[in-house]
């Protein structure tokens, strides 16, 4: 068979979507100013401590180190913790991966890097029963598409972060729908 009747009838039976994980670029945003700010409170802390100015702008040395200076160096470890946890994060690219339907196979597949150890789902395509768009405005909005399977809670499929428009949700969802051949629920 040609090589691109065969693409053609592949991409029939197969789907594979790839999600986002933490390489975003506010992560990387996030990452260098935590960064930067433990830094700098560390050092402050540091000129107080010793009397010396380790930092090139204001003269933290003379700081008086209880509690002024105690106080920063508790913030700069602190703050260089948390970049640790948000470097570790992107390196690993945690919440990537893929979601793959397979009716050749006739299994789904949903892959995620974790942050110890990678995390596969597999189902059969038989048990999925619809997709499901839930979305939710106010402070803290959602917007995603859910898997429901039988036997188990509803599955996510979309990647965290920022809420996707409710247009290219809907175009998702249906189009995973039409695929699998299921309802799309919650329009």
């Amino acid at each position: 068979m040609p090589a691109d009747i065969q693409d053609s009838l592949r991409s029939k039976t197969l789907l594979e979507q790839t999600i986002l994980g933490s390489r975003r670029p506010s992560n990387y945003v996030a990452g260098g100013v935590v960064s930067v700010g433990g830094i700098g409170f560390s050092l402050a802390s540091l000129s107080s401590f010793f009397g010396r100015d380790f930092l090139p702008i204001g003269h933290p040395s003379e700081m008086i180190f209880v509690p002024q200076g105690l106080i920063l160096g508790i913030y700069g470890a602190i703050a260089v913790f948390i970049a640790l946890y948000l470097w570790l994060m992107i390196s690993r690219d945690f919440g990537s991966g893929v979601n793959r339907f397979d009716k050749a196979r006739g299994l789904v597949e949903i892959l995620r890097v974790g942050l110890l150890k990678e995390i596969n789902v597999t189902f059969p395509i038989k048990d999925v029963k619809a997709v499901k768009l839930e979305v939710k405005d106010g402070i803290n909005p959602k917007s995603r598409i859910l898997l429901r399977v039988q036997g188990r809670s509803d599955l996510p499929l979309t990647s965290v972060g920022a809420p996707s428009p409710l247009v290219e949700l809907e175009k998702q969802g249906a189009e995973l729908a039409r695929f699998l051949g299921v309802s799309l629920e919650g329009v």
